[in-house]
């Protein structure tokens, strides 16, 4: 069997730190771990990777681009239905449905790791960016920025408490009624 190309290395670095961080936190994940768990040698890891948080960045960078063109792709999508309340409700789900890596970032950003919050800030701006310009072309410019945030902040916050395993929030009905309530409070903002 031929050795994997270079491109695929990394991708199966991701895959199996994605795999292995659905049952461990990254604390307990060594770099040794992932190697075995890749079927790959250790120096093979560490020349692509040579800290474990640098791979977990490239897990979130590769969904974030997978996230960011669905985005794109279904809020241009003419055919269908991309108003407010449906655009919010999209960008829940979405971060929501990834929260497996995006949990470990937030906790190794909120300890301290410098790397990782300057690197969690950049994409959350970047994001905020694009979902406020999506936002603005349904209802202006006014609210755009706060209603993106609110957005992000209502994503981490289930995240957090799905995490936690909450039993008082059941998260498909929490963004099935955040989805309501911005339609109907921008129905009475916006009659027509």
């Amino acid at each position: 069997m031929a050795a994997p190309r270079k491109e695929n290395v990394k991708d199966i670095i991701m895959d199996t730190t994605e795999k292995l961080l659905t049952t461990s936190s990254l604390d307990e994940i060594s770099l040794a771990k992932i190697a075995k768990a890749a079927g790959i040698s250790k120096g093979t890891l560490y020349y692509h990777y040579r800290v474990k948080e640098k791979i977990l960045l490239d897990i979130t960078d590769r969904y974030l681009e997978q996230q960011w063109d669905n985005f794109i792709t279904w809020t241009e999508d003419k055919e269908k239905d991309t108003s407010l309340h449906r655009l919010v409700k999209y960008v829940i789900e979405r971060s929501v449905n990834f929260q497996g890596p995006r949990i470990h970032l937030l906790y190794n950003a909120c300890i301290g790791n410098k790397e990782i919050q300057q690197k969690m800030v950049e994409r959350y701006n970047r994001f905020q960016h694009v979902i406020a310009e999506k936002i603005a072309e349904r209802i202006g410019s006014e609210h755009a920025d706060y209603v993106s945030w609110l957005t992000l902040l209502i994503s981490d916050g289930l995240i957090i408490q799905d995490g936690l395993v909450n039993p008082n929030i059941d998260k498909d009905e929490f963004i099935k009624h955040t989805a309501e309530i911005v339609k109907q409070v921008n129905i009475t903002n916006n009659p027509k």
